[in-house]
């Protein structure tokens, strides 16, 4: 007759011991690939990701790109319990992204260039989730894997076609503010001609810098602050508009102060904080937009 221990370890060998080491197993498995699969990706994409970051830290067009990766995931954190309720259907249909990713990471490191393998890296990340967790999942995330798009530099040659025009649409707006306001002005191109001095509307003075930061903060706010979908469209493409003019208002602020004031107020600190002001001033303005939307969503549901 068995001894109480003995039944018990019977039992236990239906469902416990003979489970147990299996699902160890699994897990050590699945841990094994993971660790595989990161130290691949690691030598695969660690020079990619490094010249990233040395970019956003070195080139202020694009230090708002430290704000994409910690807001996709701060918005990962928060949509935790959608995705995390998606069962897993793995899929090799995340081949065709991951095809399409190792592609353009190879012609462009062959090209050396920087724009098609930080593409490849975003564009990667959604074939490994399809993969390994199915559509539906990749559906769940959408949002926080595309914003990661928002990180990657414009390309070199695009980025110069947006920002000379974009000088002289400044120059334009900022001579139209100044005449408003009876200051004697000339421009010829992307300079202003003062009586006391002439401002030189550089590259850097185009807006492009503020706009991308603008666009990439209004993506976040809207999905953060905003679920109707027509209004977070509306928040982005008012960016537009806002960043252009706050950076002629800028432009004319500087005019205005090296005419009256100090020269030396055109350029350096003031001139940076006035930037800053007026860039708080245009996230003021897309709060004040959601308002306005609001207040005319409820108005018309009124009637």
């Amino acid at each position: 007759m068995d001894s109480p221990a003995q039944k018990t370890n019977t039992v236990a060998g239906l469902s416990g011991p003979s489970l147990l080491p299996q699902r160890i197993s699994l897990s050590g498995t699945v841990l094994f690939q993971a660790v595989v699969l990161f130290v691949f990706l690691t030598f695969l994409y660690g020079p990619v990701v490094v010249k990233l970051v040395r970019q956003w830290m070195s080139d202020p067009n694009y230090s708002h790109g430290f704000l994409v990766p910690a807001g996709a995931g701060f918005l990962l954190w928060v949509s935790r319990k959608a995705w995390m309720e998606e069962p897993l259907e793995p899929t090799t249909g995340g081949l065709v992204f991951i095809v399409i990713a190792m592609g353009l990471l190879v012609v462009g490191t062959l090209g050396a260039e920087l724009f098609l393998p930080r593409v490849s890296l975003c564009i990667l990340i959604g074939g490994l989730v399809v993969y390994f967790a199915g559509w539906r999942m990749l559906h769940a995330v959408l949002a926080p894997w595309l914003v990661l798009f928002l990180m990657i530099p414009l390309p070199t040659i695009v980025f110069n076609q947006l920002a000379f025009p974009l000088q002289i649409l400044a120059s334009r707006l900022a001579c139209g503010l100044l005449e408003l306001l009876q200051v004697p002005v000339l421009r010829e191109g992307n300079v202003i001609v003062l009586p006391k001095m002439t401002l030189d509307v550089v590259e850097a003075c185009s807006g492009l810098r503020s706009l991308m930061s603008l666009i990439t903060i209004a993506v976040f706010y809207g999905l953060f602050f905003e679920r109707r979908a027509w209004m977070r469209w509306l928040l982005v493409i008012v960016a537009v508009p806002v960043a252009v003019f706050t950076n002629a208002l800028r432009i004319m602020i500087a005019a205005v102060l090296a005419q009256y004031v100090n020269p030396d107020l055109a350029e350096g600190f003031f001139h940076a904080f006035s930037g800053l002001l007026l860039f708080v001033l245009s996230l003021v303005a897309l709060a004040g937009v959601q308002i306005l939307g609001n207040q005319l969503a409820r108005k018309r549901m009124a009637t």
